[in-house]
């Protein structure tokens, strides 16, 4: 048996999981087919934001013998597989499903426990963390978790009524967050179209009036890798953008690691230098960003390279935008050299490929503002989102731990 390691500040009771289930269990192997109405829920199926039945799979409605069928409210739980074990969902269909051999399936006790407090626990730091510690066995790339384990940990349980008011409180800020996750998809998907509209040269057969095309070695000035130092998150170093620090054109300033070794002058960023992924998955390598002072000081580590261009030729922000095209990044895959689990660029096959681009300044500039308007959109949209995710972890670790009882909380996040 074990606890659930996590602080509290209410007087509630901590029981053994099992006492306040019905079910906890993993499902069985399902025989797939081409066509049925009964869908095999595997871990793909199990994501953060919910159930995507979209990655279910047939199985065989002839074999009904001994399937573990979810009903409305069950919560399911990844038990298999780096990456994917620990996450968990609830189940809110009505579709024919049955349970696969990956996932385990959680029936609560209707007058005990609420599915939305238990699946809360499980996805909280504080319950990821036990899982992890207490409930998986094998190596690293053959963990499972062992039911027993689980269903003999002890948790918090307060009354049925807080419960269900956490939970209410819990849905109504995810309800904010899904509505605005849509929109920003939304305007990603308008300016996926204005993109395509603006640089329609790089897709024309041939030059359109008013532009060129030509090699982008013929711009770049010189090509510039990155650090090879120990990173840490030791704040007092200087801050390293990653691979994971770039993308859809811009710098995102999350998640950052830190050097504590000496960075040159000439290694510091400064406006408008373009970052160039060389090194990622096929899916991933090229990935690029301009950066605009997001930080006070940052350099870059080596899996980036600068491109330094001439800028009486070419914006730089032009170029950052031209290296999203979906036919450049398309290019750009069929250029890298497969390694270890990952592809390479190589900076001067790079500088081979043809650009589109206004031959000067101020068409490109043009260009540029018509896009400008739903950027702006989309930054004032992410930073209301992760102002929102942010008080959802802080409001959720309140709630869970008792730190803050419900009585107050739910006419401030109706205001």
């Amino acid at each position: 048996m074990s606890k659930l390691a996590m602080p509290l500040y209410a007087d509630w009771p901590l029981l053994p999981l099992a006492d306040t289930v019905e079910i906890l269990r993993r499902g069985t192997a399902p025989v797939y087919v081409d066509s049925s109405s009964i869908h095999a829920i595997g871990q793909r199926c199990i994501q953060d934001r919910g159930l995507d039945l979209t990655a279910a799979r047939p199985h065989d409605h002839r074999v009904s013998k001994g399937l573990l069928r979810p009903k409305p409210g069950d919560v399911l739980l990844n038990s298999t597989g780096t990456g994917t074990i620990g996450r968990s969902c609830i189940f809110r269909s009505d579709a024919d499903c049955m349970i696969d051999s990956h996932v385990t399936l959680l029936r609560c006790k209707a007058d005990m426990l609420d599915s939305r407090w238990l699946r809360a626990l499980l996805a909280s730091p504080y319950g990821q963390r036990h899982l992890e510690l207490h409930c998986y066995s094998g190596s690293t790339n053959q963990i499972e978790l062992v039911g027993s384990r689980l269903s003999s940990t002890f948790v918090p349980i307060p009354n049925l009524s807080e419960q269900l008011h956490i939970a209410e409180i819990l849905d109504e800020i995810a309800v904010f967050i899904e509505r605005l996750s849509e929109r920003i998809v939304k305007l990603k998907n308008l300016r996926s179209g204005l993109l395509l509209d603006a640089l329609n040269g790089v897709s024309a057969p041939s030059v359109l009036p008013g532009w060129r095309r030509i090699p982008l070695g013929d711009l770049v000035v010189s090509v510039d890798y990155g650090i090879s130092s120990p990173l840490s998150g030791d704040p007092a170093g200087i801050p390293v953008l990653r691979m994971n620090n770039v993308g859809d054109g811009r710098v995102h300033a999350n998640d950052i690691k830190f050097s504590t070794e000496h960075v040159s002058g000439e290694l510091r960023l400064k406006y408008g230098d373009v970052l160039f992924n060389r090194t990622n998955s096929i899916e991933h390598v090229g990935r690029s960003g301009m950066w605009r002072n997001e930080l006070s000081e940052a350099t870059f580590a080596s899996y980036l390279v600068r491109i330094n261009t001439d800028p009486t030729q070419v914006d730089p922000e032009y170029l950052a935008l031209w290296l999203t095209h979906p036919l450049v990044r398309s290019r750009i895959r069929a250029i890298s050299t497969p390694a270890v689990q990952q592809v390479n660029v190589n900076p001067t096959k790079l500088q081979r490929l043809l650009i589109d681009l206004p031959s000067d300044l101020g068409g490109q500039r043009r260009t540029l503002a018509s896009l400008a308007k739903v950027d702006k959109q989309l930054e004032r949209e992410r930073r209301e989102l992760e102002k929102l995710k942010t008080l959802q972890r802080g409001l959720t670790d309140d709630l869970l731990t008792g730190r803050v009882r419900v009585k107050r909380v739910l006419g401030a996040i109706g205001g």
